[in-house]
Order: structure tokens, then sequence, then C-alpha cells
């Protein structure tokens, strides 16, 4: 029997595995998301929805919805992690450099660094140009609060708290999971992060059999939110817009301002947006027509504007970098140091 990179527990710990997610993600810098090719995030969705309305026909009472969900849950991880193995044993094991495409895809398909990019840059373009009707549909393409009649500073304070978060769970987060697992735990990792966003709601319909996927989302995320955060930093320090003299007392500021946010996870990388930037994120949004109020981030902030987008889609995109090379030197020290004849 063949083992390859990624049949491996560390995939990324073979040379082979680590060209895999540098090409894989070098191809998102460039083409964004595959919009002509089968998207995994895309079949995860539709079973869950298959999968949801099967359990919900069965689940009675508050009980016996926490198990229903904590069931699809464990279902979906499985079909995920379990098929993109098997699927690339298979292949593999038929052919060296077609089971390197298939695995270059599916790491591919894990990473939305360019697609989030285009999505700030479609809201920040209307801003300069005082639109902010098209800015306020675009931006309702990448948030789910309500958008009609939000202000220049409400618009850009969207797009901004959107791609501070993304930049963990879209670039980050998968990252992390590919270096440790390949594309089978990275793409599990989109699985969990898909059905939080599918079910993970504070409202009656998901109160309890959405509870188990965004736990595990947190779970998920607990890290790779913070490590993102840490990016944003060493990003803003390359770029000079961090003195040296001022980095622990930003830091300190970002993990205090962090803690004002109703997620235990987002709140890091958008207090790193928010101290970097010198902006005042957080505070009510509207979902539905009702008002979810929440603390302010950095209070003492200026009103973001368009130029902010601008600022902090450069730091995202040198801390997506970063993260890649981190993760890069990491394996070529495990390797030269923890472990003999590396591949």
């Amino acid at each position: 029997m063949n083992f390859f990179p990624e049949c491996m527990p560390f995939p990324a710990l073979q040379s082979a595995g680590v060209m895999l997610i540098v090409l894989a993600f070098a191809l998102d810098a460039l083409l964004g998301d595959p919009r002509f090719l089968p998207h995994p995030v895309v079949l995860m969705g539709r079973i869950i929805n298959m999968l949801e309305r099967a359990l919900r026909g069965i689940a009675r009472g508050a009980g016996q919805e926490l198990l229903a969900g904590a069931i699809l849950v464990l279902i979906i991880v499985a079909i995920v992690y379990l098929s993109a193995r098997l699927l690339l044993f298979f292949v593999y094991n038929q052919a060296v450099l077609p089971g390197h495409a298939v695995a270059l895809y599916l790491l591919y398909t894990t990473f939305s660094l360019r697609s989030l990019q285009q999505h700030v840059l479609d809201v920040e373009q209307p801003l300069l140009r005082g639109d902010l009707a098209a800015a306020r549909r675009a931006l309702s393409l990448l948030v789910g609060r309500d958008t009609e009649g939000l202000s220049a500073p409400e618009i850009s304070r969207g797009a901004l708290e959107s791609l501070s978060e993304n930049s963990g769970d879209g670039v980050v987060a998968p990252l992390f999971y590919a270096f440790i697992g390949g594309a089978p735990l990275a793409l599990a990792y989109k699985a969990v992060s898909t059905m939080d966003s599918m079910l993970g709601y504070r409202n009656q319909s998901y109160l309890y059999f959405g509870r188990v996927a965004a736990r595990l989302d947190d779970v998920a995320n607990y890290l790779p939110s913070r490590l993102a955060a840490l990016f944003l930093m060493a990003a803003a320090l390359l770029a000079g817009k961090l003195p040296l003299s001022r980095l622990r007392q930003c830091g300190q500021m970002i993990w205090r301002e962090a803690k004002n946010h109703p997620s235990p996870n987002s709140g890091y990388p958008e207090a790193a947006a928010a101290v970097l930037l010198g902006v005042r994120l957080g505070g009510g949004s509207a979902y539905g027509g009702i008002l979810s109020p929440k603390p302010l981030i950095n209070e003492k902030g200026k009103d973001p504007a368009p130029v902010h987008l601008r600022e902090l889609r450069r730091l995202v995109r040198l801390a997506a970098l970063l993260a890649l090379l981190a993760g890069v030197l990491l394996v070529w020290v495990a390797n030269r140091f923890l472990f003999f004849n590396p591949v």
C-alpha cells in the first residue's frame, strides 16, 4: 500500500504537502472562488438542509432538538472528512499526479482571501463615489444585518467587521487546519463553519437545534481567531503602521477590547482592526427589523471611512501571507529538528 501526502497523519510534514498548500493559497489569491467548478461548500449546504428537514421531522421538544442538532453535526463532519480522505486515498493509489491535482483543488476551495477582498472592494468603490445605495447593496452580500438606510460610516463599519472577522475563518483557520491535517481536515473545518452560518442562530428555531454547531465552531476557531489578530498586528508592524514601541500596549488593548464582542472568537480580529486603524467598531445592528445591541469596540476611535477599508484590505493580504509563511517555517522546523529523513 502506498502512502502519499494527503494520507499521512500530518500531510504538511511532507514536502509535497507544503507545496500543495502554498499553491492552493496562491490560486485563491489570484483567481478567487472557482465559479465554474463544483464547490464543496455548496454541496455541504445542500446536505445540511436535507438532514435538517429529516431530523426536525422527528425531534420534539428542546432535548430532542439538541440531540438532533448534535447528530447532524456528527454526520456532516464525518461525511466530509471521511469522503475527502477516501477520495484522496483512492486517487493517490492510482497515480500521484492526479492525487496532487485533487488535493490541490480541495485545498483551494477552503480559502476565501480573494473573494473576501473583492466583496469589500465592491463596497468601498461606491462609497468613494458617494453612491450609498450601491454600497448598501454590496454590503448586503457580505453581512447578514439589515443594510437599508445605513449611513456611510455604518456601511464602512459593516464591511470592516466582516473583513476582519473573515480574515480568521476564511484564511487563517483553513491554513491552520490544512497544515495539521491536509485537505480533509481543512474541509472538515469548512463544514463546521458552514453549519454555524446556517444553524448557529440565537433565535427560537435554532436555540437548541443549532447549539452544538455553534459551540463546535467556537472551539474550532479558538486558536485561529487569536492567531488572526496576531498576524494583523505583525502585518501592521511590517507595514510601518504600528511602531515597535507600541506593540505590547497595542496587544493588551486588542485583547481587552475583544471581550466587548459577544462572540468568544470574532472579537479578536475585529478588535485588532479597530485598534490598528484607530476606528470604532461594534454597536447595534438590525437583523430582520429587530435591533441587536452590542458593546462598542475601541469606543474612543474615529468613525470608519472608505479609506479604512483600503487600509484593512492591505493589512489582511499581508497578514494572510505571514500566516502562510509561518506555517511553512513551522513545518521546516519540525522536519529539521523533530523528524528524521523528511520526504
